[in-house]
Formats: C-alpha cells, structure tokens, sequence
C-alpha cells in the first residue's frame, strides 16, 4: 500500500474523533492563545477583592495585638459596683484588670461583705448567678493588692475603684484617665465613653457595661498619650521636690532671724 493511501485510511478513522472535537469547540468557543488578556485573571480578581474599608468592617482598635497575658509595668482596672444597704451604697461586684497590650490577667465576680439589695444589672451588667460563684472579697483585695503593687495603674475615676476595693496607690504611680489635663473639657472631667468615642474611634457603654473593654479602653488611652503624660508626671514630681528643698531653706532663715532678735532683747 502505497504512502498516500495510508494517510487517507488514518484520516478516515480519525475523522469521528476530529468531528467530536470540533463539535466541542463551537460549542465552547476557540481557544484563546496565551498571550491574550484575560479580564477574570488572578489579579483581576485580588483588583476587584473588598477591602476592609469599602466593606464597612473596621479593626476594632480595643481588640489586643496579642495573646500575651503577662503582668506588665502598667496595668488597667476597672470595677463593676452592686448596691448594699439600701441600696444607695456601693460595694465591688467585679474587678478586671487587663496589661499594656488589652490581655485581661484578672477577671473576677466578688460577693460583696454586706447583703446585695441592688445589682444595678443595666449598668453593671451583673447579675445574681454571677455572684453565686464570685470569690470572697478578702480574697479578691488580697489578690488585686499584689497584682497592682509597684506598677502604674491606669483606669477612670479610679478612686471609686480603689475605694470599693479598700486599697490605695502611690499618686506618682496612678494615671487617671478622668483627671488628665489635655483630656479634660473646659476644666471639667469627662465620662470614659466620650473619650472612647472621641479619641479611639469606639463605642463602649451603650448598655451593659463590660469592665474589660473599659479596661482596654482607658489603657489605650493612656498608651497613645504615654509619652507626654510621662513628662508631664516627671516634672511635676521634680517641680514638687524642688519646693520641698526650698521650704527647710526659709524655715532656717527664720529661725535665724528670731535669734538675732532673741540676742537683741538680751542685750
């Protein structure tokens, strides 16, 4: 059989294939080569991908960087009070304290001393389940005395905070977010949730209050400004030493002085 018969027989039992072939090709369409452009690339796709901020979904900045959850040389506190007595009395229900970066490092429910009359449930958020597995409050203070001993306490109106808990603080040692000068407004104090709203860009309190975003919140209050509050603190403290070294000064002088007048009279 000669060349050209042979490629004619082969075409012929090709042929059923090639039509199926072709047939799929029409309906599909021709193939692109690869040099062509394709709209639906990969990178067309990352293009046209939402970001975070055309999506409406924002970082809430509260939210902690990480998972460390050491104590640090600052740490937040924020309580959550119940009413005693009747009703009208403060006593702690709930204490949280959170380091530099948010982590909460202690988070406990506290049966208070006195009989709870009120648990202020709309703004503590606390309820009467919460304080059956509270711990005893001698322990909660024992326990919060240590974990804040030697460290920078940052937090809001923390005097009501400590004074629940019967503790104190160094004052060189207490950043109040409430007392801050370049926070205050027109000379008077300003509430947590203003501050939040105003300065960090979130919304806290706008029911049941959480103590650990309030923590969180005025931690990061106090990291954005560290810097200058810092300064502000070193000088008052050397400005305060530089005053307690001029008082013996004038007191010297007046004792001189009545000497003088003491050897006068005698003569």
């Amino acid at each position: 059989m000669s060349s050209e018969s042979r490629k004619k027989s082969t075409q012929a039992q090709m042929n059923p294939n090639w039509a199926q072939l072709q047939q799929k090709l029409k309906v599909s369409g021709p193939l692109r080569s690869s040099g062509t452009e394709n709209p639906k690339s990969v990178l067309g796709k990352r293009k046209d991908r939402p970001d975070v901020e055309s999506n409406g979904c924002q970082i809430n900045p509260l939210t902690p960087v990480n998972d460390d959850c050491s104590l640090t040389d600052a740490v937040a506190m924020d309580c959550e009070m119940v009413g005693v007595g009747q009703g009208n009395k403060s006593a702690l229900g709930r204490v949280t304290l959170v380091n530099k970066w948010g982590n909460v490092i202690y988070d406990e429910f506290v049966r208070p001393v006195e009989r709870v009359v009120d648990f202020r449930t709309k703004i503590s958020g606390i309820r009467p389940r919460d304080l059956k597995k509270g711990k005893d409050f001698w322990m909660v203070q024992k326990k919060v005395a240590e974990l804040i001993k030697g460290r920078i306490l940052v937090g809001h109106a923390l005097h009501n905070d400590l004074k629940a808990l019967l503790l104190s603080h160094p004052k060189k040692d207490v950043r109040d977010t409430s007392e801050y000068q370049p926070f205050l407004k027109e000379g008077g104090k300003r509430a947590l949730r203003h501050l939040a709203a105003e300065l960090l860009g979130v919304q806290i309190q706008s029911g049941e209050h959480c103590p650990i975003e309030d923590a969180r919140a005025a931690m990061l209050l106090y990291q954005r400004n560290r810097e200058v509050w810092e300064k502000s603190v070193n000088d008052q403290f050397r400005l305060k030493q530089k005053q307690k070294k001029r008082k013996p000064k004038k007191k010297r002088r007046m004792e001189d002085s009545s000497n003088v007048n003491h050897t006068g009279d005698a003569t």
